[in-house]
This record gives structure tokens, C-alpha cells and sequence, in this order.
């Protein structure tokens, strides 16, 4: 079997970047990118906030052309999952059902998916008024009527950021107290485009091609009633798609695979890992990719110091 220098486990912003890297090196990487490649940014329309694309562009576009770079300097790619891993020797072993592939380096890039609330509408709506990113999103919703879902940090910042385009913001919490830190709650309650909405929870999303109203559902009464929304943003949390590694690699009390600081190293050496599956603060395709690219560096200084020589293929040439 072919012990390969590189294996990228995952395809979005991340693994495609540290594809274009380690290819450009030439390590002949190889992508596991997964059945569904592209990462999260498949599901998102219009992404305006990544540099180079002046006028917008849709995210399968984005993620297709970040994948047409790398396979032009050599990337190979398997669209197809990852179903074991085995990091406990060297070369590290990556498996595909009972396909086995073997390399000294592995990039983790599988990202992580926004927690959503599982109702029947809610797919239907995802990129037509429903999001789970306000940093994203949130400029498609200027001077609109929005509803938040969440009673922690990230709901309080994903309203307040809101706050800055849609004419009002409504914060949906299940309880009617809050799970966020004292001050975010106090920068909200001195939002006048900000209130509140507890003891409630979203029963369904009403509207054919986009979200026209909400109906909200009370957790102490069951009563239920439908308000006006021109979009809804879910808060709820991310869960990083970990599941093959968390018996092999070091993980925070979130999941979160961790890195050394001022690297993307893991505990395992050879092991890297880049995008938001290590990142539960940024969660942006700029931060994505650039922490690819910061993944590619670190596995072929890996390769090179296992060589025993100073490598200079990535480093030199930006």
C-alpha cells in the first residue's frame, strides 16, 4: 500500500485551502472531502463578506472554485466519508468502508454543523430566511422584522449584531432566564431595536419561497400564535463533526478538537487540524481557509523536519 505524505479528511474552505497549499508543495495530497463536499457553505446562497468575489457569489460556486484551484496543482480527491480512523502509529491510517490509505501526515478539516430546531419547515427554508449565521446573513435582512432562537452568548451576539440592519430584532428563549453573561444581556436590554420573547419556543415556519411568520408555542400555557417574520436565525450552538477522532485526539468539553496555541497541531504528531471543527469563536470561511493554509504549513515543516532538512516548498512562495 502506497504511504502517501498527505491525507485531507474534509472539503470546505479549510480542506480545500490546505489542498491548494500542500498541492502547489508538491505532496500530492489526498481529499477525502465526504459525500457532501463543500462544507456548510453548500446551503448558503449569496456569500459577499469573502475577499476577491466583488460581487457576491453563491456558495456551491465559492466552494467549486476553491476545489477547481486545488485539483489544478494536483489534488486528488474521494468524495466519499471517512469511516475509521487509527493514528496510533506511523504511517497514520485513514479508512473508507474497507478502502485503507496510509500517509504521515493527516489534515482533519470536517468542520462542524449549526444546531437547528428539527421542525418540518425548517429545511425547506434554510437560505430563504432561515440561517444559523448573522455574520453571514445578516445584511440580506436590512430593515426587516427578524427573530433569533437561543438564551446563550452566541444568541445575544447574533441578535445584537443584527441589530445594525433589521429594523427589529426578537429574541425566542425557551426559559425566562438566560444561560448568556450578565453583560451581554445588559448591552441587549439597552437596545432599543432589541426585545424578548420567553417561555416560547418556534412550533413552525410559515411561507413558501421565503419565511413570511413564525408560530411560536408557549412552554408554560401550550398556547400557541403566528407573528409576522421576514427571517429567523437559530442560535442554538454547532456540534464539530468529531465523532471518528474523539477517542484518539485531544477535545474540549464542547467537542471542539484542540491545537496547540500558535499552531494547528494536535496532540497526535503528523495529526493537524484546521477550520471549525478546532474553532468555536470565528466559524467564517475567511478564518476557515486561512487556518487551512496554516495547516498545509505545518504538516509539510512535519515532513521536511521527519527528512531531516529544512523544508522551503510552501514557506518560500506565497
Amino acid at each position: 500500500m502506497k504511504t502517501r505524505e498527505l491525507i485531507i479528511i474534509g472539503g470546505g474552505p479549510a480542506g480545500y485551502t490546505a489542498a491548494l497549499y500542500a498541492a502547489r508543495a508538491d505532496l500530492e495530497p489526498l481529499v477525502i472531502e465526504g459525500f457532501q463536499w463543500g462544507g456548510q457553505l453548500m446551503i448558503t446562497s449569496d456569500v459577499e463578506n469573502y475577499p476577491g468575489y466583488a460581487d457576491g457569489v453563491m456558495g456551491p460556486e465559492m466552494m467549486a472554485d476553491f476545489r477547481r484551484q486545488a485539483e489544478r496543482f494536483g489534488a486528488e480527491f474521494i468524495t466519499d466519508d471517512v469511516t475509521r480512523v487509527d493514528f496510533s502509529e506511523q504511517p497514520h491510517r485513514v479508512y473508507v468502508g474497507d478502502d485503507e490509505y496510509a500517509a504521515r501526515t493527516v489534515i482533519i478539516a470536517t468542520g462542524a454543523t449549526a444546531r437547528f430546531l428539527g421542525i418540518p419547515s425548517e429545511e425547506k427554508h434554510k437560505g430563504r430566511g432561515v440561517s444559523a449565521c448573522a455574520t453571514c446573513d445578516a445584511a440580506f435582512f436590512r430593515d426587516k422584522d427578524v427573530y433569533v432562537v437561543g438564551g446563550g452568548d452566541s444568541a445575544f451576539e447574533e441578535a445584537l449584531f443584527l441589530t445594525k440592519f433589521a429594523s427589529r430584532v426578537h429574541l425566542v428563549h425557551r426559559r425566562d432566564e438566560f444561560r448568556a453573561s450578565k453583560i451581554m444581556v445588559d448591552r441587549a436590554d439597552r437596545n432599543e431595536k432589541l426585545d424578548y420573547v420567553l417561555n416560547a419556543v418556534v412550533d413552525e415556519i410559515v411561507g413558501d419561497a421565503k419565511v413570511e411568520a413564525l408560530r411560536l408555542r408557549s412552554t408554560v400555557t401550550d398556547e400557541t400564535w403566528e407573528v409576522p417574520a421576514d427571517g429567523l436565525f437559530v442560535a442554538i450552538g454547532h456540534d464539530p463533526s468529531t465523532a471518528l477522532f474523539v477517542d484518539q485526539l485531544d477535545h474540549d468539553d464542547q467537542g471542539y478538537l484542540v491545537t496547540v496555541p500558535g499552531s494547528t497541531a494536535t496532540n497526535i504528531p503528523g495529526v493537524f487540524a484546521a477550520g471549525d471543527v478546532q474553532d468555536h469563536t470565528y466559524r467564517q470561511a475567511i478564518t476557515a481557509a486561512g487556518s487551512g493554509c496554516m495547516a498545509a504549513l505545518d504538516a509539510e515543516r512535519f515532513l521536511a523536519a521527519l527528512e531531516g532538512h529544512p523544508g522551503t516548498a510552501l514557506t518560500a512562495g506565497r
